[in-house]
């Protein structure tokens, strides 16, 4: 029985069967490689194949089968499971698109996407619903969900409203047809254009923090300099993957941390010295979490087809920063600032 004010949404996927085909020359388990494309968790993903519900090349599959290019995965999903119920949330939310099949938001930084544990009730799930928002079946507790941000981040990101929008979208980020893009102050100078191809996995001993690891999951993320600072580059990040922290492991890797990221920050201000050691402190007292923002959104439309693009400005709270960052010999309002800064222009 649902609860007043609750919502019941039965988990079902958004779809009862479905075909991918390996486009990558060696990937990963079969069940790994599972929960990345359909956005379902490992254990999801562990029931299907025990269940016999995932086939490859038309044979029944087993979780730890590696695939390669041109293997065809199959997967059959049950037809019902037991109701879960989401509790509404009052929280307010900034569409900047919205049909019968979609809805395109700018995520502010701080709110989770979608529930988990110490996150049951004020997500962006949570949210939808209270605004009624019809939302795709989805993995189970993450109706609508495609592709996700993480909590300090902010900016743009798609959610299905119906079970077809779900799966053509679903398939057309497993073939790279949906252009994510993303602003962020990084320490130090990245030089040119840089390609970061490192694979990532979770981390041996800290399972909240993710590391590059030659034995995991493949990872590319473009890198290109917008603007260079004193301390600092503003930095535009094209995704290529969509791992779990990828932007922010992927930069600290390369000794570029994301200004205000408390996990990978790697030292933040204390890595400069000399003369900028208090501009570089008052900087990282200005970014009030990491500087990362989801700017640009692009993909065609999955029923009509239509091309769709989405901008999303510097975020207000990140503009102290950015203006620390640039000096007040270039001063820019914060609500134009990528815009005058030529950050949505093509650069291939």
């Amino acid at each position: 029985m649902t609860a007043p004010g609750d919502v019941s949404f039965p988990p079902v996927p958004a779809y009862s069967r479905l075909s991918l085909t390996v486009l990558a020359p060696v990937t990963e388990r079969v069940d790994r490689f599972l929960a990345d494309q359909l956005a379902l968790s490992r254990t999801q993903t562990a029931r299907l194949v025990a269940a016999g519900g995932v086939t490859i090349n038309g044979r029944v599959a087993r979780a730890s089968a590696t695939l390669v290019r041109r293997d065809r995965v199959e997967v059959e999903f049950p037809e019902q499971e037991p109701p879960r119920h989401l509790v509404p949330a009052s929280i307010p939310l900034t569409v900047v698109f919205e049909d019968e099949h979609l809805a395109v938001l700018d995520k502010p930084a701080g709110l989770v996407v979608h529930p988990a544990p110490g996150h049951w009730d004020d997500t962006l799930v949570n949210a939808l619903v209270a605004r009624g928002t019809t939302l795709s079946g989805g993995a189970a507790g993450r109706p609508g969900i495609v592709h996700r941000l993480d909590r300090d981040t902010s900016g743009l990101m798609v959610v299905a409203k119906t079970d077809a929008a779900h799966r053509r979208l679903g398939a057309m980020l497993a073939a790279r047809r949906v252009g994510r893009r993303y602003a962020a102050l990084a320490w130090g100078h990245a030089g040119g254009p840089i390609t970061i191809d490192a694979p990532l996995a979770r981390h041996p001993k800290d399972r909240k923090r993710m590391v590059v690891d030659e034995a995991g999951r493949p990872a590319r993320t473009e890198v290109r300099v917008v603007a260079r600072c004193r301390m600092v580059d503003l930095l535009r990040l094209d995704l290529h993957s969509g791992r779990t922290h990828q932007i922010r492991v992927h930069l600290a890797h390369i000794g570029h941390p994301v200004v205000g990221d408390p996990v990978y920050g790697g030292g933040g201000s204390r890595r400069v010295s000399g003369v900028d050691r208090i501009a570089a402190a008052e900087l990282e007292r200005l970014t009030p979490r990491q500087a990362l923002h989801a700017a640009w959104l692009h993909f065609r439309h999955p029923i009509s087809g239509t091309p769709l693009e989405f901008r999303a400005e510097w975020p207000t709270d990140l503009g102290p920063a950015l203006a620390a960052a640039l000096g007040p010999e270039n001063a820019v309002a914060p609500l134009e600032a990528l815009r005058y800064l030529r950050f949505f222009e093509a650069h291939g």
